[in-house]
């Protein structure tokens, strides 16, 4: 796993600039930086999930440089001329692709997971806080619609805070798009895995994050349409603790199963071997 390996200098400075500890914004506690990337970025005190990208997710779940990307060259479109009061929607998006170091709010690929061909899609909340426009849309249905073809497993690990207003009407469409290209894949008999990170929420979470076959999430994170916020206001009640979180969501009968980063792998691994 190149991405959690102390000697990439890289990866320990995008964690904490000029500092050998991390502080647990969750906690406060304070831990050696090689220590908390050892743990996958999880508090070694309090288990605090932090989040990662897309390309460290593929590097915990996918086999050793067995990761080959797709429709990396996709890029996103102002269709409206949108401009938020401050710039417009085209300038943010060349800004943040010169950022994040990647084109938009997924990245896809397919490898080999304990040496099973799958086809998958990570998420990156980096990007626009994770934002399903037209071309994660697009990227996700031609992830799924590949793995029907090679007629292999389709992981999604979804981190994002809904669809991208900057695109209107074209970004709510994804939601359709993506849920009938999975139709499609569970018609031909194969299975899809569903990764619920933090957050988990909006459109997302409103279609394709949680029609897995398996649903499974990361301890804590926070899965929902609207936000408690929103909701707690809109009811005007005070809502049960830990409302909306992984735990609280599967007692009720919406997640199958809660894993730890470090056991994710294998977790997806066995999800896999039992349904083939």
């Amino acid at each position: 796993m190149s991405w959690f390996n102390l000697n990439n200098k890289k990866n320990a400075n995008t964690i904490e600039k000029h500092s050998n500890v991390h502080k647990c914004k969750e906690c406060s506690a304070s831990s050696p930086i090689d220590k908390y990337i050892m743990n996958y970025k999880v508090c070694p005190k309090c288990d605090n999930h932090d989040r990662i990208t897309g390309i460290e997710r593929m590097d915990l779940i996918l086999d050793s440089n067995s990761f080959i990307e797709t429709n990396a060259d996709l890029l996103s479109k102002d269709f409206l001329d949108f401009f938020d009061g401050e710039v417009f929607y085209e300038n943010k998006l060349k800004t943040t692709r010169q950022q994040k170091n990647i084109n938009d709010a997924v990245r896809t690929g397919k490898g080999t997971l304990n040496g099973v061909h799958v086809n998958i899609a990570c998420m990156d909340f980096g990007f626009m806080g994770g934002s399903m426009g037209s071309v994660v849309g697009e990227k996700i249905t031609r992830t799924i619609e590949l793995a029907t073809k090679e007629k292999t497993p389709v992981i999604i690990v979804c981190a994002s805070g809904g669809a991208r207003m900057q695109e209107g009407i074209v970004s709510l469409m994804q939601m359709a798009k993506t849920s009938a290209a999975l139709e499609r894949h569970s018609e031909a008999g194969f299975v899809y895995i569903s990764v619920l990170t933090h957050p988990t929420t909006g459109g997302v979470s409103a279609s394709f994050a949680m029609l897995g076959d398996f649903i499974v999430a990361e301890p804590k994170a926070l899965v929902g349409f609207a936000g408690p916020r929103v909701i707690s206001q809109t009811i005007k009640q005070k809502l049960p603790e830990g409302f909306q979180r992984a735990e609280f969501v599967q007692e009720h009968g919406f997640v199958d199963i809660i894993s730890h980063r470090k056991d994710l792998k294998d977790t997806l691994s066995k999800l896999i071997y039992y349904t083939s």
